[in-house]
């Protein structure tokens, strides 16, 4: 049988661009070899696509792999990715990669990808109407409000006094549209708020004051197969720091993951498994997520970052709870890049 040309894209246009080189990295090295031909699409940072060979994949940062593009890599158009690869496994993490924008185009060549469509992809990365579509369902969101770029210009004063009488401290300043904690500033004071909200500021032009929870972190991660939706195992998240960082999600040591929880009882677990499939179905993702939030000290279960991808480096959520439910990574890959070929088989018009 011929074997499915499957582009490992990764890298891209966001602040998360090293993250995808690691998660992209571990999905080509992982890829069962005799299903499939891995080709590994770099974008840079202009949004240039390169077929790159592993001499670049294997390099530290996408800085090094840039340098060398032009002598060790082959440049492709948009519209030449067609000829390259028979379905797309996005390792793309973040604005231009995981927010509608590689999906549509993936749409208009015809070329089949893991994860949702357009617009839930686009829901999966703002993180301000995601909570307002949860809220309408009735599934537990932090409270929040967005400040937008001129409402701060226009009346810092204002805005602080309006935000202290709203919120208690500590709270949290957030970009609405960035990930891995990058933007995200514990508010202690006046003044660190103040200082949140520039920091946020600089990642997009508004920003998300959430509230401070009380509680145990987890993720879960949500698999669509034949038609049903299933959570594998949860996972408990103890941050070294006082929330969880970008250092805390990436660097070696720096954070506790219990799969399946220590601290969280079986019947929360349950529950928490329950609306993360209900958010995974009321946001219309599709193949697989992940649903981050809290359980509260008081009982109560909180969904604070649906996300319509999931980071694949080694230690990830991912392969740790795919780990429980005994799969390797290359059969959760080859899972993934399966049931991803039935759904859109089955389409009718974008995903």
């Amino acid at each position: 049988m011929k074997k499915v040309r499957v582009g490992v894209i990764l890298g891209g246009m966001s602040s998360e661009r090293e993250v995808s080189l690691n998660s992209g990295r571990n999905v080509h090295d992982h890829l069962d070899r005799e299903a499939y031909e891995p080709v590994a699409i770099f974008m840079d940072g202009e949004g240039r696509l390169w077929v790159i060979p592993w001499q670049l994949i294997s390099q530290n940062t996408t800085t090094d792999v840039t340098e060398r593009l032009e002598a060790e890599a082959r440049q492709i158009s948009y519209e030449g990715l067609k000829e390259e690869i028979d379905f797309a496994f996005l390792s793309l993490h973040g604005k231009f990669g995981e927010d509608g924008c590689v999906q549509g185009l993936l749409e208009l060549l015809g070329i089949p990808y893991t994860g949702p469509g357009v617009l839930a992809s686009a829901l999966g990365m703002d993180k301000h109407i995601q909570q307002r579509i949860l809220q309408a369902s009735g599934i537990g969101v932090p409270e929040s409000v967005l400040i937008h770029e001129t409402e701060w210009q226009n009346d810092r004063e204002g805005v602080i006094r309006s935000l202290l009488s709203r919120f208690k401290l500590p709270c949290f300043t957030k970009p609405p549209r960035e990930g891995s904690s990058i933007g995200v500033t514990l508010v202690r004071d006046e003044a660190s708020l103040a200082r949140g909200i520039e920091e946020a500021l600089k990642w997009d032009l508004a920003v998300l004051v959430e509230e401070f929870l009380d509680g145990v972190e987890f993720s879960s991660i949500i698999l669509e197969q034949d038609g049903e939706i299933r959570a594998l195992e949860v996972t408990e998240i103890t941050p070294q720091s006082d929330y969880f960082t970008y250092d805390d999600k990436y660097m070696p040591g720096r954070c506790r993951k219990f799969t399946p929880p220590r601290n969280i009882p079986p019947h929360a677990v349950e529950a928490i498994k329950q609306e993360a499939i209900r958010a995974f179905q009321e946001l219309g993702f599709r193949s697989y997520g992940r649903i981050d939030g809290f359980c509260l000290k008081d009982g109560r279960i909180l969904i604070t970052d649906p996300n319509s991808s999931s980071g694949m480096a080694p230690s990830s959520f991912f392969f740790e709870q795919a780990a429980c439910a005994g799969m390797l990574p290359s059969m959760i890959l080859s899972r993934l890049i399966e049931n991803a070929l039935v759904i859109h088989r089955g389409k009718c018009g974008p995903l």
